[in-house]
């Protein structure tokens, strides 16, 4: 009986081996090339994916104390000046010169946040700027109506006009009932309307665009020719 059992352990582990060693050689094949079998086979290098250069053909008048760009790329969390501070600035520029008369861009284009606390500044006062629904923008203040101090929301589109920032209010509420709000909108309209320049930036920026975001207004500004260093 003893016997019987070690007949079929050794027999188990024989089987054993063979599998393995069918399973190395299989596995050796498949990583290895053959001695004589030419070249090796091309290692495939990392893929490196980069966006190529704006069709800008470089000036033909270039002085030597003259340096051109094709394109310049600016990124900053905050700029700060003395009337303003912007958030999450991009600016790229195309066709830009840098030489004795400072850096000018053909073309330059800026993205940037303008705070809401900047653009309720505008107003003055306690007035608070917020996001509201559908993408419009909020304006809580107090004015002085009628010889009485009233707490206006005002809630409305925001659109460029002549390259500022405007809101103008749809709806405005001042707590009471319906008719009372529509009989003071009137009067109060204008307290609660903004118009804000974004400063802060190099002349020749115009606003484009501008939509309503979670921190502030997020604002597009183009222009050509523009200095960028003075």
């Amino acid at each position: 009986m003893e016997w019987t059992r070690a007949k079929d352990w050794f027999i188990g582990a024989a089987g054993m081996v063979l599998v393995l060693g069918v399973a190395a050689a299989f596995l050796w094949w498949m990583v290895s090339d053959p001695a004589d079998g030419g070249e090796a086979r091309p290692v495939p290098s990392p893929t490196v994916r980069a966006e190529g250069p704006p069709n800008v053909d470089s000036p033909a008048d270039l002085r030597e104390d003259e340096v051109w760009f094709a394109d310049l790329a600016l990124e900053a969390g905050t700029v700060v000046t003395a009337g303003s501070t912007l958030r999450d600035v991009r600016a790229v520029g195309q066709d830009v010169v840098t030489g004795p008369d400072g850096l000018v861009a053909a073309q330059l284009s800026v993205d940037t946040t303008v705070p809401f606390e900047d653009v309720a500044n505008e107003l003055g006062g306690a007035t608070v700027v917020r996001a509201a629904d559908g993408g419009q923008a909020a304006v809580v203040r107090t004015v002085e109506a009628f010889g009485r101090e009233l707490r206006v929301v005002a809630t409305g589109t925001v659109e460029v006009e002549a390259g500022r920032l405007v809101i103008e209010p749809r709806s405005i509420d001042v707590g009471g009932p319906d008719i009372l709000s529509d009989a003071i909108a009137a009067v109060v309209r204008r307290s609660v309307t903004i118009e804000h320049d974004i400063e802060g930036l190099p002349d020749g920026l115009v606003l484009q665009d501008v939509t309503v975001q979670g921190d502030g207004f997020r604002a597009n500004l183009r222009g050509e020719d523009v200095k960028l260093v003075p």
